[in-house]
């Protein structure tokens, strides 16, 4: 066994699951909303909340690996905080209350193509695509789709044979100005904001770190078209010029 295979076994045995004190850590914070109340119990945080995800971080992107898929991430890099920045928001509660990690092709969260896992005591889900591309990413794929309309159907196609759909909940009511005269089948994808498919998981699979660990990158690997689309067109594209 290599150095880099004994590695990955041992991610994907460290991680046995979220313990049940995540959700309720998650509720009780969304009840409390203060920092006093946060700290006092960061005890809790850091071993019901931080730890197992970062665990499960390392244990998805070993998964990955061995699945050759081209997705990673780092516990220090691929979880999102719990601290909200309030500064221009209406929302002034310091915290979240839900928690999340994503994997990309570099480790990174500003990598564009994302594998994204959602932990709510609403519900959770894992979620695949382009969340919230860069303005000249956006119209290079809305292009691209008015230009190919039958490889963007094509897509919708293969990601249904799996059960999944594209989704925006933020897409646009009416097709921009400049696609008017675009295919009426793919007017809702040059609607879109976001290019993301996603599929809700059962909360009693948290707990169950082998099978949380395996939904998910099945996910990942059924969800893996849109991906790939998004990364040919995005790949190469040429950063926009400043202006200044």
């Amino acid at each position: 066994m290599t150095a880099k295979q004994a590695a990955r076994t041992k991610a994907q045995t460290q991680f046995q699951g979220f313990p049940p004190g995540t959700l309720k850590f998650l509720k009780a914070l969304g009840f409390h909303q203060s920092r006093e109340w946060f700290e006092e119990n960061r005890p809790l945080y850091l071993a019901d909340f931080k730890a197992p995800l970062e665990a499960y971080v390392e244990a998805l992107s070993a998964e990955c690996a061995r699945r050759k898929l081209p997705l990673k991430g780092e516990a220090r890099y691929s979880t999102f905080r719990l601290h909200r920045d309030v500064r221009f928001s209406k929302n002034k509660e310091p915290y979240k209350t839900n928690g999340g990690c994503v994997l990309t092709r570099s480790g990174r969260k500003g990598t564009p193509g994302i594998f994204y896992t959602h932990i709510s005591p609403e519900g959770g889900f894992f979620a695949c695509g382009f969340y919230h591309p860069e303005p000249h990413q956006l119209l290079a794929l809305r292009q691209t789709i008015a230009a190919k309309p039958k490889a963007f159907l094509d897509l919708e196609a293969k990601l249904a044979e799996a059960k999944l759909e594209i989704v925006d909940r933020e897409q646009l009511k009416r097709v921009p100005n400049a696609f008017s005269d675009c295919d009426p089948r793919i007017g809702h994808g040059v609607r879109m904001k976001n290019f993301i498919t996603r599929r809700a998981y059962p909360e009693k699979l948290l707990q169950d770190g082998p099978k949380l660990v395996a939904a998910a990158v099945d996910f990942a690997q059924q969800a893996m078209p849109i991906l790939k689309w998004g990364w040919k067109i995005l790949d190469g594209l040429p950063e926009p010029k400043s202006q200044g």
